[in-house]
């Protein structure tokens, strides 16, 4: 019986152990364990904004640039269509392409199925930082032609707005025994030598040479850190 006591006590003491035991086993975090894992979570959610904004600025940009290159594409290859298309100077019966500040006019030939052919002006201008194609109507006659050079665009012209948030739009031309000038004075020099050379008899019946055969336009944007230069070949 004594030994029956004394194991019963025993077990007792052991269940008593392992129920202790088992309350220190079964323990949470801490405060501090707590605080370290949510400091880590701060982070990782800083860095992924940080990621996640990094890609929709790039996204934005590249974008952007995607438009302003198809804007650019668009005006460059209206001004090469115009140039290639342009009047000679006895056709127009002075320079053909002219430049002044910030304008840019062209005579060129429109050619209609069934229809004779008629000259045009086109002028490119800024006007509120966008440049505007103005293209007035196929001209019928001299006198047309005039007004239309040394006016002003009428309501019967067409206006189409080509690019926006531009600076500047500057343009040379190239005159053979001059080379690239932004000077009108140099393009009159060469088509009156070429009109005296007309006197010349051997010269007679040849054509009358073109004072301007290469067009550079330059234009300056916000969006760019540098002008944009393209060149065009006139006549051609």
């Amino acid at each position: 019986m004594k030994r029956t006591g004394r194991c019963e006590g025993c077990a007792r003491g052991v269940a008593r152990v392992r129920h202790v035991g088992g309350r220190h086993g079964a323990r949470g975090f801490t405060l501090i364990e707590l605080l370290v894992a949510i400091a880590i979570l701060a982070v990782i959610a800083v860095l992924s904004w940080r990621g996640l904004d990094q890609i929709v600025r790039g996204r934005e940009t590249i974008t952007n640039a995607m438009e302003d290159e198809r804007v650019f594409a668009q005006l460059f290859d209206q001004m090469r269509i115009d140039a290639r298309q342009a009047a000679s100077d006895d056709e127009a019966g002075e320079a053909a392409v002219s430049i002044g500040s910030s304008v840019l006019q062209i005579v060129r030939e429109r050619d209609e199925v069934g229809a004779a052919p008629r000259l045009q002006v086109v002028r490119y201008r800024i006007v509120d930082g966008r440049v505007i194609r103005y293209v007035s109507p196929p001209l019928a006659n001299v006198g047309a032609l005039r007004r239309a050079l040394h006016g002003g665009e009428g309501s019967d012209w067409s206006a189409v707005p080509l690019m926006g948030g531009v600076g500047s739009i500057s343009a040379r031309v190239y005159v053979a025994k001059v080379g690239w000038t932004a000077q009108m004075k140099d393009v009159q020099s060469a088509i009156t030598e070429y009109d005296n050379n007309l006197k010349v008899p051997q010269l007679g019946n040849a054509p009358l040479p073109r004072s301007v055969t290469g067009l550079e336009v330059s234009v300056g944007a916000k969006s760019l850190a540098r002008p944009v230069v393209r060149v065009f070949l006139v006549g051609e």
